[in-house]
């Protein structure tokens, strides 16, 4: 019953974006500019540099055509949860905790945008170019690394704006605090993470799991060896890490629900 009530709301809000084709063709048409300023600035950086990190042009645009699909898909499925602060600011959430449906479905359904496709398209046109200009050993392993890599780094984004935004029941402006890290992961994952600093490198990596969503599937794809010296198996981890970072957010998630007291408190 709650999966046709939520299949409803998707269609509904779909319905009412595809109404306005024009617009929505000018958004999707943004999107995709969005998409490639950030390619502009890879290809600008190349003209002074051969290499970066020890990798070249066409990998490090791997390594940005999977973080830009995987943050796309995340964008498009819990964006919404931006909005969070004014749910709680203005006493909606304490509406959505009155309906019989489950709490996070319910905000990720609430504005689904179309638009944001654009970013996903953009995002996958260069992962063709760069797959066919690096040096891949194709195997059967292989290509269902390329499929699932996207997929595995849009949970784990997902994971990590659920676990941003939870942070706005303890602070109702926190909404920079959570695109700081929200929004800062997908610039940090667009690159070799051995270009950063030390502390920068093992916080936005590991313990926001950043370096699971392109860098570490790419290696594994390209087999080459990582810079800072973990094993080449760890590339292959990047579904494992996906399913640990959505359990640690589930559990954020309930833990915030669980001890929020309302607008009035």
């Amino acid at each position: 019953m709650a999966e046709f009530v939520y299949s409803r709301l998707i269609g509904a809000r779909l319905k009412s974006q595809m109404s306005y084709r024009a617009s929505f063709a000018m958004d999707f048409f943004t999107q995709v500019l969005a998409q490639g300023y950030e390619l502009i600035v890879i290809l600008i950086l190349f003209t002074r540099i051969d290499a970066l990190g020890g990798f070249s042009q066409n990998e490090v645009l791997l390594m940005y055509a999977f973080a830009g699909a995987a943050f796309g898909v995340a964008d498009l499925f819990a964006g919404q949860l931006d909005h969070l602060p004014t749910y709680i600011r203005t006493g909606s959430f304490d509406v959505l905790l009155m309906r019989p449906l489950r709490l996070l479905p319910q905000i990720m359904c609430s504005d689904i945008r179309l638009r944001r496709i654009g970013r996903i398209t953009g995002a996958l046109a260069v992962m063709v170019y760069a797959l066919m200009h690096v040096d891949v050993a194709w195997s059967p392993a292989k290509v269902l690394l390329t499929v699932v890599t996207p997929i595995a780094g849009a949970v784990i984004y997902s994971a990590v704006w659920v676990v941003a935004c939870s942070i706005c029941f303890w602070i109702v402006e926190g909404r920079e605090f959570a695109n700081a890290v929200t929004y800062g992961s997908n610039a940090f994952t667009s690159y070799p993470i051995n270009v950063y600093s030390r502390p920068l490198r093992w916080l936005m990596a590991f313990v926001v799991p950043g370096a699971f969503v392109a860098y570490y599937p790419s290696l594994a794809l390209l087999d080459r060896q990582d810079p800072i010296g973990l094993p080449g198996w760890v590339g292959w981890t990047s579904p494992l890490v996906a399913a640990l970072a959505a359990g640690v957010a589930a559990l954020v998630w309930r833990f915030a629900v669980r001890h929020y007291r309302g607008t009035g408190s």
